[in-house]
């Protein structure tokens, strides 16, 4: 059996903080995604993400 380790560190992962090692990497990812450090990228279209078409 494999055991994982924590995307952050790569250290062996805790039951307990599972899939993190402890609660500093565990709190350190929550901290990345609700900073906005963490994006999805997206392609802008030819009008650019603000236009708004009229549907004439």
């Amino acid at each position: 059996m494999t055991r994982s380790t924590c995307p952050l560190c790569d250290t062996p992962t805790s039951a307990e903080h599972a899939p993190f090692c402890s609660r500093g990497c565990r709190d350190r990812d929550l901290l990345q995604w609700l900073g906005d450090g963490y994006r999805i990228p997206v392609k802008d279209d030819e009008n650019g993400l603000d236009s708004i078409e009229s549907a004439d």
